[in-house]
Order: structure tokens, then sequence, then C-alpha cells
């Protein structure tokens, strides 16, 4: 039984961990934050992903926690409709689809619940150095002490640590694409009832927000964003980021004076910029990545967590199959998933002028056989 660290538990590590430990392996995850994370936007599973969580047996349920619009509209600057939709909306696309839109920790507590009791588990730790050598990867903590690992893959996101540690700085890889957002959760003081408001600037391009009800019409979940080139900030001081967000959003009208104030008393508040992680390979030695960490597509695709699940998936299937030749196991899952992640991540890029083709994103996301 070959051992396999992952770091990161939303949703990329959970999912591999499942079909490893289902593989045989012995995976580990190791996660920064004390618990599964909390709060975190509607996130979408199309396509071949819905393919993956039918064989984790996960279907039925992730169906029950779909998403409930009725659809959408969308106000100019000033709060007046200029658009509405009782067919589709914009953070999920055709309401008649097949495709699934589920909160983001529903489906990180889902994950980890279906893995708890085969999986181990090691919460508020994280990767702070990886050794390599023939027979092994010596991985140290930040609070653990060094162990011993098989393998090692960085499911940790955007800004991997694995992917750091084994590949260099996130300057090589990481692509801005010249937009910031912020997400927070809220209570549904603007009492909306199963229906998503997008406010869109009169005069600047790409500066407005988005705004549906959660948890049966019990709370708001709010993504806010503007257009910028990278910004000089403190990651670690979320007050800076909501002030920068306030001064971008605060001459927009509507209900926008009360989302700003309820997003300054948030508390699981998130800001990053809109980005892709771009890189030759994806492996190197015995130190692979997955999702986020290796092949980012933006929340702009709207396909992160479809890739999450898929590269998870054909990592574990190809690390069964290669039977501990890791090597050529990891360069079987770049052959596969590369043609995927390229035609995915141009769903955030060849666009920029409007909306996804319908035909643009039902060619992307079936672009993958989960069969060998």
């Amino acid at each position: 039984m070959r051992s396999v660290l992952i770091s990161g538990a939303s949703i990329a590590g959970p999912a591999l961990a499942y079909w490893l430990h289902r593989h045989g392996f012995a995976p580990t995850v190791v996660e920064r934050a004390p618990a599964p994370r909390p709060g975190g936007q509607a996130i979408d599973i199309r396509g071949v992903a819905l393919d993956v969580v039918e064989r984790m047996g996960l279907l039925e349920r992730v169906r029950e926690m779909r998403t409930r619009m009725r659809g959408m509209s969308v106000l100019d600057g000033d709060g007046n409709e200029v658009f509405r939709s009782t067919e589709m909306t914009l953070s999920s696309g055709r309401l008649d689809s097949d495709d699934i839109e589920v909160l983001r920790d529903d489906l990180t507590s889902l994950l980890y619940e279906h893995t708890r009791d085969d999986v181990e588990y090691v919460f508020g730790d994280s990767v702070t150095g990886l050794t390599q050598d023939e027979h092994g990867v010596r991985v140290e903590f930040a609070n653990a002490e060094p162990r011993t690992f098989d393998l090692v893959v960085g499911a940790d996101g955007l800004h991997s640590a694995v992917r750091r540690l084994a590949f260099g700085p996130e300057s090589e890889f990481l692509r801005h694409l010249g937009t910031y957002i912020a997400i927070f959760g809220t209570d549904n003081i603007l009492d909306l009832d199963n229906w998503q408001i997008w406010v869109r600037h009169n005069t600047r391009e790409g500066v407005g927000y988005a705004v549906y009800p959660a948890r049966d019409n019990t709370e708001l979940r709010v993504t806010l964003g503007f257009r910028s080139e990278p910004l000089d900030y403190d990651y670690r001081d979320v007050d800076q980021q909501k002030r920068i967000m306030a001064e971008q959003l605060a001459d927009l009208g509507w209900e926008t004076p009360r989302l700003l104030a309820a997003m300054h008393d948030s508390t699981g508040f998130f800001f990053d910029a809109m980005a892709q992680i771009h890189m030759d390979r994806w492996s190197t030695g015995r130190v692979t990545l997955v999702g986020d960490a290796g092949y980012c597509p933006s929340p702009l695709s709207g396909q992160g967590t479809s890739l999450a699940l898929v590269g998870a998936y054909v990592l574990a299937d190809e690390l069964r199959a290669a039977a501990g030749d890791h090597e050529s196991a990891f360069q079987r899952y770049e052959e596969r998933m590369r043609p995927f992640v390229t035609l995915n991540q141009a769903l955030a890029t060849d666009y920029p002028q409007g909306e996804t083709p319908e035909e643009a994103t039902a060619h992307a996301k079936n672009a993958i056989s989960l069969d060998r």
C-alpha cells in the first residue's frame, strides 16, 4: 500500500483521496484551515465531471444540494432593470440544463463526509518543505513532525505551497486576467426569493456584482468585482481588501451601500485576482499537482470545479494502472488531461467581449473520456 500526501482539503484533494483509497493507496490529506472551509460562491459541476460524481455514488445527493434559482435580473448602475430571464442565470447557464450548481462549502463538506472514515485528515497544518530521494518524499510541516510519503500531490489551489516548493515561484506560472473579485456571505437583507441579481456599472466595464440567496433564502452570497492591473496589497490584511473593494464600487446605486456595509461586517470574506496557472509540466519526481494548483482556469471559466473532479479521477486512475510506476502514471495523467485543461481555460480568455457561447462550453465540458 503506497502512501500519498495530499495538500488541500477543498475539492480536488478529498476527491483524489477517495479514488486513491478505493484503488488501494493510503492517502493523507493536510489542510491549513482548522476544518473544512465554510463560505464561498456557487460553483458548477458540468459534463464529464457529473460522471465522476456519479461513479463516487454522490450524484443524487449533489442534485439535492443544487441551487434553486427561478431566474435573474440584470440592473444598471442606478438600479434599473435592463434584462431579466426565467430560463437562465449568468452563474450557472440554462436552468433546464443537466449541469448542477451548488454552494462550494456544501460540496466540500459532502466530500469530506464521504471520505473521513477512510482517509487520514490533518487540519490546522501545512507543508513547509519537500525533500525527494529514490525512496520517497520527506515532508516538513508547520506544526507536525516531518514524515515521509511515497508520493506528494499539491491540491492546494491557486497559491499552492506544494507548487512553490517543488517547481518555483508563483510568478513563473500565474497569468493575471485583469479582474479582482471578493466573495462573502450575509443574511438575506434583500429578501430575495430564489432570484439572482447582477448589477453593472454604467460606464466602467467589468465593475459590478452578483447577489443571490442560499440556504432556503435565509442567506445571501455576494460576488463583487472590478477590472484592474495587478495590485500591490497585503493578502493577510482583510480590512485593506475590503477597503479596496468598497472604493471600487462606491458609486454604484441600488442596494450597494447596504451590501458594502454587510461586507465590512462579514467574517467569511475572500479576495483575490482572477488568474490562471499555466505550466509546461505538472509533475517533478514524486510530486505532482491537481486542480487549481496545476491548471487553475479561474472562476471566469466556470470550470474550476469540474477540472478538479476530473483531474482527481484521472490521476488516481493512472496511478492504479501504473502498478507502482509513478513516473509513467504522471506522464499519462498529463497526456489525458492537458487537452481538456486547454479547452476549459480558453473559456475564460477567448470571449473577452461577451458571454461564452453555449456550444463552446458544451464542447469543453465533455472533451475527455473517463475510460482509458
